[in-house]
């Protein structure tokens, strides 16, 4: 038996939770072309009859600009810690430049093995990915560069070999039926700010949170489902409600959908959107909307 963690890092929209839900086969993080998406640590568990594989998906990493982002960035630190492999996930799709490169050398550090999944490969012209591995294959401490499409599956049953061959001897982690450690009432926030994210403006997402005030089945086995979208300003509530409630009725119906795909049944969902001023500047508003401030910082 082997069991161990495996940290995806990489830069905002590099497809570290297309990977994630890719190798684990359930939906665990939200996926969006809009970078900086996952905003937590997510644990997505890769069960197989002889082992268990323990994804930590974590925010892009990226500048910190406000107490939110710099929230993204220590989860970013913190997922590293008691991990056995580290995953540089890495857009072919996008050039290689100086922040990549200072990123692979600062964790590719010789302590814990690292290995550079060039994602999108199927995006690429055929003579760059050859360049691309000649360019990083020399850099101390990496294990491996393997070309992926994590959206296509392409190469990323290679990529889980590589994975277990470096995992040590050690019983599960979780049980075996478990496919992430996170809350229904978390996966419902983060399945809602998808839809958010996927369908409103793009200077709009950013200061959208998602909190859930009410999850309770009803004696029928229907699930109520009571949450509330937080914007920063009046303008963007204004968006997110859409002309004649529009978008706030698209945004519930998608989010539903994949809800009750999730749950395996009926799901009554009520959204309301609520304004929080300067949110994402606010330790006591982050801490209200699920983001774990005090943890990160004990």
């Amino acid at each position: 038996m082997k069991a161990g963690f495996v940290s995806l890092i990489g830069k905002p929209n590099a497809g570290k939770s297309t990977l994630t839900n890719t190798l684990v086969g359930e939906k665990v993080s939200i996926v969006s072309w809009k970078p900086q998406t996952t905003r937590n640590k997510i644990l997505g568990i890769v069960n197989g009859e002889d082992y268990q594989l323990v994804i930590v998906d974590t925010p892009g990493v990226h500048k910190a600009k406000n107490a939110l982002s710099k929230y993204m960035m220590k989860s970013v630190e913190v997922g590293q810690e008691g991990v056995e492999v580290i995953v540089y996930v890495m857009a072919m799709d996008k050039k290689l430049d100086d922040s990549d490169m200072e990123y692979i050398r600062k964790y590719a550090d010789g302590k814990t093995p690292f290995v550079i999944a060039l994602n999108k490969c199927d995006e690429a012209q055929p003579s760059a990915i050859p360049e691309r591995i000649v360019r990083l294959k020399d850099i101390a401490g990496v294990d491996s560069i393997i070309p992926i499409s994590a959206l296509t599956g392409k190469n990323v049953d290679m990529l889980k070999d590589r994975l277990l061959a470096l995992m040590p001897e050690g019983e599960r982690f979780f049980d075996e039926d478990m496919y992430t450690d996170k809350s229904m009432r978390f996966m419902v926030c983060e399945i809602v700010r998808e839809k958010a994210l996927r369908n409103l403006d793009e200077e709009i997402p950013y200061g959208i949170g998602v909190t859930v005030n009410k999850y309770s089945y009803r004696n029928n086995g229907i699930l109520d489902i009571d949450a509330d979208i937080v914007c920063e300003k009046q303008s963007h509530k204004a968006m997110v409600i859409g002309k004649g409630g529009a978008m706030i009725k698209k945004i519930s119906t998608q989010s539903r959908q994949d809800i009750e795909d999730m749950v395996g049944g009926k799901v009554f969902l009520n959204l309301y959107v609520r304004v929080k001023e300067d949110w994402r500047e606010s330790d006591f508003l982050l801490n209200q909307l699920g983001y774990n401030i005090k943890e990160l910082k004990d």
